[in-house]
């Protein structure tokens, strides 16, 4: 296993605002602009779990989830690793499907299949349709095999506006009106939404061709949950 300290900021600045003052269970890998951390830092706070945070470089040295210390305990080399009890679980849709098992409070999924199911639809949507052609090692690669040929961040935006297009659309019939979410509440749904959106502004995709998205991002932007679960409000953020 990797010395914890090797990646940690001071133990002050760690905990999760959620429930500071309680003993944690969880260590949570992250990094602060990784969408796929944001997504676990979501789901453990809207459950009120909290938990230690262990900042992973992403990009300095070439990147700490590639080192030889990192790969023992993910040998992909990604974030986000929650551990429990000494226990790694990886990728994002399995924490949070985990979380959800395990920790009835505050359910991710609605109880109805149909709607589980639907549900699960459109995170996938964001998690592998989306996500995966603007990752940071997919970057990376373009930018060394297609140099001066493919503009990587015209690439990330033509995904990210392929991928939103057929999930607005799906919103618009499906979004719960009165909520303001997709259902009663924000859940596993939005756990993977807010994070990609994130992105999408980052790199300035135009946004206004998607209303319900944008809906759905403002009615999350005022719950604290997501305000502290935020990449800005990260002990690790990089403010510049």
């Amino acid at each position: 296993m990797m010395p914890v300290t090797q990646f940690s900021a001071p133990l002050s600045k760690l905990s999760s605002p959620m429930r500071a003052e309680q003993a944690t269970r969880f260590k949570l890998y992250t990094y602060w602009r990784s969408s796929a951390a944001y997504r676990v830092r979501i789901a453990l706070n809207l459950k009120g779990l909290p938990f230690e945070s262990i900042p992973v470089h992403l990009v300095r040295q070439g990147g700490e989830q590639l080192s030889e210390d990192y790969r023992h305990i993910n040998p992909q080399g990604l974030v986000p690793v929650l551990l429990e009890d000494d226990q790694a679980l990886t990728q994002s849709m399995a924490i949070c499907e985990y979380l959800d098992e395990c920790f009835k409070d505050y359910p991710l999924l609605p109880l109805e299949p149909l709607e589980r199911a639907r549900i699960r639809s459109l995170t996938l949507q964001v998690a592998c349709e989306i996500h995966p052609l603007n990752n940071l090692r997919v970057q990376n690669y373009l930018k060394q095999k297609c140099p001066g040929t493919l503009d990587p961040v015209d690439w990330m935006l033509h995904w990210m506006r392929e991928g939103f297009a057929p999930i607005e659309k799906q919103l618009v019939h499906c979004a719960n009106k009165s909520s303001g979410y997709f259902g009663e509440r924000p859940g596993l749904f939005e756990c993977f939404l807010i994070p990609q959106v994130y992105n999408a502004n980052r790199f300035g995709v135009d946004m206004t061709a998607f209303p319900t998205i944008c809906s759905i991002v403002t009615q999350c932007g005022k719950l604290d949950a997501f305000k502290q679960a935020a990449p800005e409000n990260q002990p690790d953020a990089e403010l510049v």
